[in-house]
């Protein structure tokens, strides 16, 4: 009996192995695939929108002109009177100001021109 116990289990057959990969195991098995996955994921997902922020945000500086309506970073809606290489002037109610270029992040006249969003 104590023999019985400490005796190993039987072996498997020689022609066959433990557990078989699944062909997804195969795919995302290897860390380097899941680190490109991951790398290409971060792409679409935070590098991408910045990009296309930041060049939708230089075609609207340079299409600044005067008489436009636009809003500061600080939330000052005003119109610009002159537009200089880095600078912008506007007047807001009583006040005229110069302000950096890179302050003003919307342009109210391109918002006025597009068409209302269909409501339900």
């Amino acid at each position: 009996m104590l023999a019985d116990a400490t005796a190993a289990p039987p072996a498997a057959p020689v022609g066959t192995s433990g557990a078989q990969p699944t062909p997804a195991q195969q795919l995302f098995g290897s860390p380097l695939i899941l680190i490109v996955l991951m790398i290409v994921m971060m792409y679409f997902v935070m590098i991408r929108p910045q990009s296309q922020r930041a060049k939708q945000q230089a075609k609207l500086l340079e299409s600044l002109k005067s008489g436009d309506k636009v809003v500061t970073t600080s939330g000052i809606v005003g119109v610009v009177v002159t537009v200089k290489d880095k600078t912008v002037s506007l007047r807001s109610a009583d006040a005229k100001m110069e302000l950096t270029k890179a302050s003003v992040v919307e342009s109210l006249n391109a918002a006025a021109t597009r068409p209302p969003p269909d409501r339900p």
